[in-house]
């Protein structure tokens, strides 16, 4: 009776030991699919801030560029692309600007005045011919105003050559105002088609990455909820 007490109780024993063996197997498993769960987790929540903060970035880039460059696309009257036949280019007089020599510091410079006139689409109509929207305000007069710098020659060598250019190319395109309440036309627009396309096409670019990595992360959070259930029913 003493050998089989024994025996019972040394069976017992190993049962337990053996259950206790499985626990803590158990544990581990169950505390490592925690720390993955948690880590998948992390990793989510991180992912949507970068497609919010995505996301708001391009809606500021938007609301920048709707009051900067879509506002002046918006108010440009050069709409209308023709071709410029240049009939008289001339420089009349020198143009006194500003340069900055350091800190409140200005001094003055002198450029040469280019003015050309050109007749759009040889209607006979004659315009005086802009560089762009800037030069135009700069300057009603002369067809493009330099960098003012220290070195007036620099600035006068560069007058002439584009001079020199306008008297070998006479056809040139051009953009007029179809309404005709500008006098001048232009030789390029700072805000046409192309100018719009590349300045929308970053922030949408970044508006759709924002959007798609949310959906990304919605659409693992409900395969993974998916896979559990229907884990949980096979079971």
């Amino acid at each position: 009776m003493f050998f089989v007490a024994g025996a019972k109780n040394t069976g017992s024993g190993r049962g337990i030991e053996r259950r206790s063996i499985y626990q803590k197997f158990r544990e581990v498993d169950i505390l490592d699919k925690k720390k993955t769960v948690t880590a998948l987790k992390a990793g989510e929540d991180r992912a949507i801030l970068l497609g919010l903060g995505m996301i708001l970035s391009s809606v500021m880039m938007y609301f920048v560029l709707g009051i900067t460059i879509l506002r002046s696309y918006a108010d440009s009257v050069w709409t209308e692309e023709g071709v410029c036949v240049v009939l008289n280019s001339t420089i009349t007089a020198d143009m006194n600007c500003s340069y900055n020599c350091g800190s409140d510091c200005w001094r003055v410079s002198k450029y040469p005045c280019l003015q050309v006139y050109v007749s759009v689409n040889n209607t006979g109509h004659v315009s005086r011919l802009s560089h762009n929207e800037e030069t135009q305000d700069a300057s009603s007069e002369c067809f493009y105003v330099p960098k003012c710098q220290k070195d007036s020659v620099v600035m006068h060598t560069m007058i002439m050559n584009i001079s020199e250019r306008l008297k070998v190319n006479q056809q040139v395109p051009c953009y007029y105002d179809p309404s005709e309440q500008q006098e001048s036309v232009l030789l390029t627009r700072m805000y046409g088609h192309s100018a719009v396309f590349h300045s929308l096409f970053w922030p949408s670019c970044m508006l759709a990455g924002g959007t798609l990595i949310i959906l990304m992360v919605k659409l693992t959070q409900y395969l993974s909820i998916l896979c559990e259930e229907i884990g949980k029913i096979k079971r």
